[in-house]
């Protein structure tokens, strides 16, 4: 079951969860959060959810069809994270997936109520957050001052201090013009991957990473394998990516589906070279990149 806004632009959110968990051979049950206003480029605002409307979408689908697995994406307010979070409460046993966003465009005052709740009450429930590296910095060590970025393992042991078991950090900036993406826990790094940056810019890159693993654990896979898997999976798709509109690129989660293209053929591939920096909030991918 996915807790998720709905993102009119296709890119994240509910749409794209389901479309992520349908190409991992898995089925969704989608509960809507909130209605965003954005298109490929930006988040504009939102139209909150009542929080009974959204604990009433969960209980009336969970009373007919056994859960799995559970990805929480954007909530919408603290109000929403407290109705999400009482339903996770009656199923201690299930998978949690936790997504965090970033949510910079919400104002200061909202930001942090949204933080604090998530913090309170999803983290001791999380088996594995997920989020971008400067993203999971200002939520879980919003007092970081140190000269060196701080570690996995450093996240880890923050989000751990509130109950999470596993963090799934992206973005993490090396030399050579590659990203690290470190699985890691209290005790340290498990496992991860090191991208490339390319010049171009993604929507959804997060939200289809978080999908995927919580699709894989809904089959029994274990946190490290599932781990590989999803960002396996982020790179295949992210390598098909293409622009709806004018703004970025989102991940093709049905790659796999796609006929061969002649290259020069009008709809084939446009390579993008390696280059800039990924959105703050997305994690790259392996080259090389093509846009369809």
């Amino acid at each position: 079951m996915s807790f998720n806004a709905s993102d009119p632009s296709g890119a994240g959110g509910i749409a794209g969860d389901v479309a992520t968990i349908a190409a991992m051979g898995a089925h969704a049950l989608p509960v809507i959060t909130s209605i965003m206003l954005r298109d490929t480029a930006e988040v504009f605002d939102q139209s909150l959810i009542d929080s009974d409307t959204i604990v009433e979408q969960a209980r009336s689908i969970l009373e007919d069809v056994p859960v799995a697995a559970w990805k929480v994406g954007f909530l919408g307010s603290a109000e929403g994270i407290s109705a999400v979070a009482e339903v996770l409460s009656d199923y201690p046993d299930v998978p949690l997936v936790a997504y965090m966003p970033a949510i910079s465009w919400l104002d200061e005052e909202q930001q942090q109520s949204y933080l604090d709740a998530f913090r309170e009450l999803v983290l001791p429930q999380t088996l594995v957050l997920v989020g971008n590296h400067k993203t999971l910095v200002d939520f879980l060590l919003p007092d970081w001052d140190a000269d060196r970025p701080a570690s996995p393992r450093e996240l880890a042991v923050a989000a751990a201090e509130h109950g999470a078991q596993h963090v799934l950090v992206t973005g993490i900036g090396l030399a050579n013009q590659f990203i690290d993406n470190v699985l890691a826990n209290a005790q340290g790094p498990i496992s991860g991957e090191k991208f490339e940056r390319f010049e171009v810019s993604f929507v959804g890159a997060g939200e289809t990473l978080s999908a995927s693993l919580a699709a894989l654990l809904s089959v029994g896979a274990e946190v490290h394998t599932a781990v590989a898997e999803a960002l396996s999976f982020l790179d295949q798709a992210l390598d098909a990516g293409f622009r709806p509109g004018m703004g970025n690129v989102v991940p093709d989660r049905f790659f796999w589906a796609l006929p061969p293209g002649e290259e020069g053929e009008e709809g084939a591939p446009i390579e993008i070279g390696p280059g800039a920096d990924l959105m703050a909030d997305e994690p790259p991918g392996r080259g090389p990149r093509r846009i369809h």
